[in-house]
């Protein structure tokens, strides 16, 4: 029977051309995957065998090993939309600001929604948020 406690990790690398070769260290056995959406399924398999628990009973980690350079990729992709996200926010409390400004100065819905580039609605929503 498996440990409840114990968290098992899944720790997936390229094996060739075709294959994930997936490590669960705890156990200290191997299976593979065709692709990375099989690595999770994979590895609760092999460890509910083994236990004789079910798959979804496993407490587990999956730790994909890439090459350095996809790494880099993908963590200046993270850093982008993290950025992106905070520039959509800094965005919209602009609009809502210059709409609110916009509604004070007694122009219509539709000539903020025009110099918004939204809605006349949209533009009621801006005056009417927070």
């Amino acid at each position: 029977m498996a440990d409840v406690t114990t968290t098992y990790t899944a720790r997936a690398t390229r094996d060739n051309d075709r294959y994930w070769l997936i490590h669960v260290p705890e156990l200290g056995h191997y299976t593979q995957a065709r692709n990375v959406a099989e690595i999770e399924t994979m590895a609760r398999d092999l460890i509910a065998t083994l236990h004789d628990v079910e798959p979804d009973s496993v407490d587990l980690e999956i730790d994909i090993q890439l090459p350095g350079s996809a790494r880099e990729h993908l963590a200046r992709v993270e850093s982008l939309r993290e950025q992106e996200a905070e520039a959509r926010r800094a965005a919209a409390a602009e609009a809502r600001a210059a709409a609110t400004g916009l509604k004070r100065a007694g122009l219509s819905l539709r000539d903020i929604g025009k110099l918004l580039g939204v809605s006349f609605q949209r533009a009621g929503q801006l005056t009417s948020e927070g």
